[in-house]
């Protein structure tokens, strides 16, 4: 399992012209499930994501955790993160989590996310999405169980 977090002032995500996701100040987190992954690598990255303190608090020292800024979540699916390009010019996406697999652990990190943030949006599983971002930093972490 992959987490790409993004610390963002804003994200939205739109699919067919409509938003169907938007935060404010958070993270915005693209998330790739490979084949083997579980529910407890799951919780391990959502446990860890969420006390990331990647802030900065009042002397500007990064410090604060999503928590303690009252930060937003906004997750978005992305098979595209198992991408395998070691050979030729075209990626290899078989180490990419099966469809219902992958749709299902990422409902779970969803509705667990939801338990632990006040304000959590989502993309559309398998949607062609557009998503817009304002990196603040920029600052990216990549998390992988």
């Amino acid at each position: 399992m992959k987490f790409v977090i993004q610390r963002v002032s804003n994200a939205s995500v739109e699919v067919a012209g409509e938003t169907v996701g938007a935060i404010r100040k958070g993270y915005m987190v693209l998330i790739g499930v490979g084949q083997n992954d579980t529910r407890a690598e799951a919780d391990k990255l959502i446990k860890k994501m969420i006390g990331l303190r990647i802030f900065p608090d009042a002397d500007g020292k990064i410090n604060l955790s999503l928590n303690d800024v009252n930060g937003e979540l906004l997750l978005v699916s992305q098979f595209t993160l198992y991408a395998n390009c070691l050979k030729g010019n075209r990626p290899s996406f078989i180490e990419a989590g099966d469809p219902t697999t992958a749709e299902d652990l990422y409902n779970y990190i969803i509705t667990e996310c939801r338990k632990r943030i006040p304000v959590v949006e989502k993309g559309i599983f398998g949607a062609h999405m557009n998503v817009s971002l304002c990196n603040e930093g920029p600052f990216t972490i990549i998390l992988e169980s």
